[in-house]
């Protein structure tokens, strides 16, 4: 009889991530005339002009997130961009699908690759034209959903669960809300006036109505927001509700890349990573109340690494309404306004094109550890469409205690 073979895991740490700006969704938007795999090879390009020592022939496999695959996102995404960025034909790639969780899922699948050594180093990331492809529009849901009542109705209306959560979480007012909206457009008006995006964020040339120009900045920042101006605004989710444009995050076409490597592969190749992955943890929640998805899985990811989250000294969680952030920040014991919570802002401000935003929370969050080397944890989170959450915990390579 054979003998099994076993083998050690191995590390695996981010090296770098980037984005494009978020456009706004449409026909007004900067992307509209863009296709959404053009997106993600600007992202991919970059990653491979930014780091000249990474031999293109040394990645493993490129995985490529996107809820909506069809159109300009279909086919195997993955291998297409691959292809179209120019890396070689030796190289792989896929596509991934978890709603809102599509680029954490590419980077936690990448990540199963290297610690496996099936590759040494992985390019993951998402992209998400909604003005091409909009939420829900090219879906044919089962109607045993409904007839077989297994999920409540609002459960296909991610509004709708948001106002579902205000309902769960009474204490939590729309005040209470286009409060935590406001801080988030401040920090995010902040963290571009002080040039921290320009570490993540790409221009790319693109073409419009008034010809070529360069998508440099989100569309949908909105530093004058004020608590006056969102009580005006209407709930279009429930008559009487306390959800609104402004407390939401917008529509927006993005695309984001990053580089993972197991640790050893990096240090070959002088490659200076930010931080190690730790640990990752997915949960299924209700439907009806997706927006609590982050909750189990961020208690599974810290209880399974033996870490406190008074240990974790940086948070990025995605920010598709304000109540979800609310609920988590409520049941995990963490103030609103804790300055360890999304300092650069989130999507509020900036916008969540679906399958893209979840590389956005990790590079913002190396950004953070580079500024911030006492920080030794930090964690990305979400939450996802039809009742689930994510969360990956990740340690400060520039930690200095």
């Amino acid at each position: 009889m054979l003998r099994p073979v076993t083998r050690a895991l191995r590390e695996v740490v981010f090296v770098d991530g980037v984005r494009t700006a978020f456009g706004r969704a449409g026909p007004s938007g900067a992307f509209w005339k863009t296709r959404a795999d053009d997106m993600a090879v600007k992202v991919v390009r970059e990653l491979l002009r930014r780091n000249p020592s990474l031999p293109p022939e040394r990645v493993g496999d490129v995985i490529v997130a996107a809820t909506a695959q069809v159109g300009d996102q279909g086919l195997t995404l993955g291998r297409d961009v691959a292809l179209l960025a120019g890396l070689p034909e030796t190289v792989p790639g896929f596509a991934v699908d978890r709603m809102c969780a599509g680029a954490l899922t590419a980077v936690t699948a990448g990540a199963g690759e290297i610690a496996m050594g099936a590759a040494d180093m992985v390019i993951a990331g998402g992209v998400e034209h909604m003005g091409h492809h909009p939420m829900g529009e090219e879906v044919d849901f089962n109607p045993r959903f409904v007839a077989e009542r297994l999920v409540d109705t609002s459960a296909v209306t991610m509004g709708a669960t948001a106002e579902n959560l205000h309902d769960a979480f009474p204490q939590l007012r729309r005040e209470d809300a286009d409060a935590y909206a406001v801080g988030s457009q401040r920090k995010a008006a902040a963290a571009w006036e002080n040039g921290a995006m320009a570490h993540t964020v790409v221009p790319m040339s693109v073409f419009t109505d008034e010809g070529w120009t360069v998508a440099a900045r989100d569309e949908l920042l909105r530093p004058e927001t004020s608590m006056e101006g969102l009580a005006e605004l209407r709930t279009p989710f429930r008559a009487g509700g306390r959800v609104t444009a402004g407390n939401s995050a917008g529509l927006t076409d993005g695309a984001t890349a990053c580089i993972l490597a197991a640790a050893e592969t990096a240090e070959e190749l002088g490659l200076e990573p930010s931080m190690r992955l730790v640990g990752f943890a997915y949960a299924g929640v209700a439907p009806e109340l997706m927006g609590l998805g982050p909750i189990p899985a961020t208690q599974r990811v810290l209880d399974r690494a033996g870490v406190s989250l008074d240990d974790v000294g940086l948070i990025e969680l995605n920010e598709p309404f304000a109540v979800q952030v609310l609920a988590w920040c409520d049941s995990v014991g963490v103030a609103p306004d804790d300055p360890r919570l999304n300092p650069y802002g989130g999507a509020i401000a900036c916008g969540h094109p679906l399958a893209a935003t979840g590389v956005r929370l990790l590079s913002q969050l190396a950004l953070g550890f580079r500024e911030r080397p006492g920080v030794r944890f930090g964690l990305t989170a979400l939450c996802i469409g039809m009742g689930m959450g994510a969360a990956v915990l990740w340690e400060n390579l520039h930690h200095r205690g």
